[in-house]
Formats: C-alpha cells, structure tokens, sequence
C-alpha cells in the first residue's frame, strides 16, 4: 500500500546581547527598531535549528504552513528534508522481486488499529503484494512489516468511522479498509486484545501531513490508494486464482465500525500522536 520535508524541532531563544544603555538611549528610534526586527528574524531562525542530514534532498518538497499549527506540523520527522526520500528507498530496498514483483505504488498513511489506536505507516502496492512498513523516520530503520498477497484480498470497505453505540469514542473523518480472509472471523481473544496482529483485516486513513502541498496530497490520498488497489488485486486474482476461493474483490462503502468502547490508551496516544515520530521537546521517538 506512497508515505517533503520540514525543520528541526525548536530550541530555546538565544540571548540577545547589546551595547550599554547610554549607547542604546542616544540611537534613534529608526535604528533601534531595525535592530529589534533583525533580532527577531535572528530567533526565529534559531528557533527552527538546522535541517538533519538523514538522505537525499534531490526530491524534497519545501513546507509551507501557516496559523499556529505550523509549529505542531513541522514537528514530524517524515517532513524534514530527505527524509522520506531516504525512507521510500529502505522499503523498497526490502521488497522481494520473486515474491512480491515490482513496486507499482507508494503511499504514506495512517493505520487505525482495532483499538482506535494510530499508527504511521508506509504502504506499497506490488504486482502480488501489499506491504505495509512500520518505519523508524528517525533512525532511518524500518522496525517491521505485514506482507498481503493480492490474490488472498477479498473486500475492501471506504466510508467514515462509527463506533459502537455506547462507546466514548470518536474520530473525524474516512478510511479504507482491507479484508484478506473472508471465512475467518476475529476471534473474541483478538477483539480484546489490544496488541493482537492477527485480525484478517487492515484499516487505513489520512496522515496528518497531507495537506501541506501537492506532493503529500498525492501520496497520502487514501481513495486513489483504495482505486489502485482494487485494480491490482483484480488483475492478481485473474493470473492466481487461490482455490476454495471466490475469485475477485469487492468494493463495499459503507460505514468503518471500530468496536472500541471507552480506549483511554487509544486517546491519550492519538492526542499526543504517539504513533508517529515526532520531535517531543529535546526526545523524538
């Protein structure tokens, strides 16, 4: 299932030295003013600290954001320069051409767990795969990925998100979801568990930096990742039918249930953006 760049996260304002008061008193009110502006600029610069050195910066899309939500934006490790260049090259570096065939797409999204946990993904859609990385942007690693062969996808459901009726949760906007194991129903340990990894199904939705220029719209788009996979795990269906199977995907929209009910977990870590790497004061994790 293609997961550009921003600056370091923030420091402290560094002292402003000058001259003595008396000298300061007899500038003109023009200088000292163009000073103070000059200051300004200087702090805002530092503030923004210098760009790390982790990839190519060939391809690096420039950040451009405004309001106070530039500063939480910046915050995340996959917009600084290079870095989700360099990330896109590891993963691909890791897919099998005998197994796998040749990438076809590459796409940078959330993942909603089944307990309205999320988590940053990036995605690619194979010839025969849909490989779903779990990367480390910043050590540059890629920490673990979940392997879907095309021909095993069965449905795939877009719409918004619903919870059950007495849940205390909540969450905006669509997702889509991939269901590879029809016949096989999530067993009652699984639903309850909340680190569970054999659900027979993945759900996807936006990641928060779609917005920030064209290039990230692209690959964060979740319905023209819904599209291409469809026509992928068609085109695998027709050439690797799996026996016992009905061949063909289907494409159901239709409202995303997470049967999450109270998830304290879920929102501490979603407001804090815990499933992503970002800059947390002087720690990124």
């Amino acid at each position: 299932m293609a997961e550009v760049e921003g600056g370091a996260a923030p420091g402290g304002q560094p002292a402003l030295s000058g001259g003595s008061a008396g000298s300061e008193d007899a500038q003109p009110a023009e200088k000292r003013a163009a000073q103070g502006d000059a200051a300004r600029k200087e702090a805002e610069a530092a503030e923004e600290g210098p760009a790390t050195d982790g990839g190519p910066r060939s391809h690096s899309a420039a950040v451009s954001v405004s309001s106070p939500d530039q500063f939480k934006i910046r915050r995340f490790f996959v917009l600084r320069p290079g870095t989700l260049n360099q990330a896109i090259k590891d993963v691909e570096a890791l897919v099998d051409k005998e197994v796998d065939g040749s990438v076809k797409s590459t796409w940078l999204m959330a993942e909603v767990d089944h307990w309205n946990n999320e988590k940053e993904r990036l995605v690619l859609i194979t010839e025969f795969s849909l490989l779903v990385f779990k990367y480390d942007f910043v050590m540059f690693n890629c920490e673990q990925f979940h392997r879907i062969p095309l021909n095993f996808v069965d449905r795939i459901s877009h719409g918004t998100f619903t919870f059950p009726k007495h849940s205390l949760l909540q969450r905006e906007g669509e997702g889509v979801r991939v269901f590879w194991d029809r016949l096989r129903e999530p067993s009652f340990t699984s639903r309850w568990n909340p680190f569970a990894t054999d659900l027979p199904f993945m759900t996807f939705t936006y990641h928060p930096v779609r917005n920030i220029n064209d290039t990230l719209a692209a690959l964060c788009d979740i319905q023209k990742f819904r599209e291409q996979l469809w026509d992928a795990a068609q085109k695998v269906h027709t050439m690797k039918p799996v026996p016992g199977k009905a061949n063909g995907v289907l494409v159901l929209n239709q409202p995303i249930q997470i049967e999450a009910y109270v998830g304290l977990m879920s929102f501490l870590g979603n407001q804090n953006k815990l499933g992503y790497c970002m800059a947390r004061g002087n720690i990124g994790f």
